[in-house]
């Protein structure tokens, strides 16, 4: 039988042992927490940018955020992000004055076909904050660049795919739209783009180039007169992404699909439901990621170098029915 001073000494060494086991892990974890925290507060942000997109709920402008942020981690940098909720150019103008007020390191926005945004760069520039420009362009601006993709491309890589899905056969018609928010020279050089694409199959033709003026409603009401005309239209291009929309919903209405071959542009949660169900060939599009982290790269290479390319082209994505749940995975990855 044990006495008690054998079972005070075995206690007491299961005391001990359970205190080192607890004192390990709460070093561990204390080692842990302070290594984490580590690349937060390692060192003051070098510059403060500050990003005006075009709204803040379009999957769209949602990747240029997170690529944009990714890059503002990367290359050390505080980076602040504003946008309207939905399209709102007067909001857009009060963020950039806030930003040149504010005068931050560099400002990297969206720019509407508006003169208001091509005075508040120069507004900028005077008070020694350099711009650049994404997705669309201000080219008689004195910002220092643009992110975004060669339109003329844009227009060549969707006539690729009308020809891949008309097998070079389509009597087409182009849906231009005519929104003056958006940038009426680049909407004209996806236009020359595609024309310039299609010389090289002789079976296809574009019969008509049709003007949006109003949005989704008239892209439906120009899609029901291709169903009901004369002209044999087998086939739209549309250029911009509510257009796209609108064009599809009327092709479903008429229980078109199959018959007319639509190839848009946008990645939408409503055109990835197109183009998964066939309503929709496939869409070409900018690469919305690339554009956010290509900004904060070429301004952070400006202020370093007092020099950047004019014009940074991120290439262009097509989507299909192929990789179209790649696509869905990467919206909810922005929920």
């Amino acid at each position: 039988m044990k006495t008690l001073k054998e079972k005070f000494f075995k206690l007491l060494d299961k005391v001990i042992i359970v205190s080192i086991i607890a004192i390990s892990i709460s070093a561990f974890l204390l080692y842990k927490f302070q290594t984490a925290q580590k690349p937060i507060f390692a060192k003051v942000p070098e510059y403060h940018f500050y990003m005006v997109g075009q709204n803040s709920v379009d999957p769209f402008w949602k990747e240029i955020k997170m690529g944009a942020m990714e890059a503002a981690k990367y290359y050390n940098v505080a980076l602040e992000f504003n946008a309207p909720k939905f399209n709102n150019i007067q909001e857009e103008l009060k963020y950039l004055e806030i930003a040149i007020f504010s005068k931050v390191d560099g400002i990297i926005t969206h720019v509407a076909n508006n003169e208001e945004f091509v005075n508040l760069i120069e507004e900028a520039y005077k008070e020694g904050i350099p711009v650049i420009t994404v997705e669309n362009d201000a080219k008689d601006s004195k910002r220092q660049a643009f992110i975004g993709t060669n339109s003329f491309h844009l227009g060549e890589e969707a006539a690729r795919l009308m020809a891949k899905a008309t097998k070079g056969k389509a009597n087409i018609a182009i849906i231009v739209s005519n929104d003056y928010q958006l940038d009426s020279v680049n909407q004209n050089l996806k236009i020359n783009g595609f024309l310039d694409a299609i010389k090289n199959y002789p079976e296809m033709k574009v019969v008509r180039v049709y003007t949006s003026k109003l949005g989704t409603l008239s892209a439906e009401e120009i899609t029901q007169s291709i169903i009901s005309g004369k002209d044999k239209i087998n086939a739209i291009y549309v250029t911009d992404s509510v257009d796209t929309i609108g064009t599809a919903q009327v092709v479903v209405d008429f229980n078109k699909v199959g018959e007319i071959t639509v190839v848009g542009y946008g990645d939408t949660p409503d055109i990835l439901r197109y183009i998964e169900k066939g309503v929709i060939y496939g869409t070409v599009m900018s690469d919305p990621y690339k554009i956010g982290y290509e900004s904060i790269k070429a301004m952070v290479e400006f202020k370093k170098k007092n020099t950047v390319s004019t014009f940074v082209d991120i290439g262009v994505n097509v989507i299909t029915k192929e990789n179209v749940n790649e696509y869905f995975k990467r919206i909810q990855s922005l929920d």
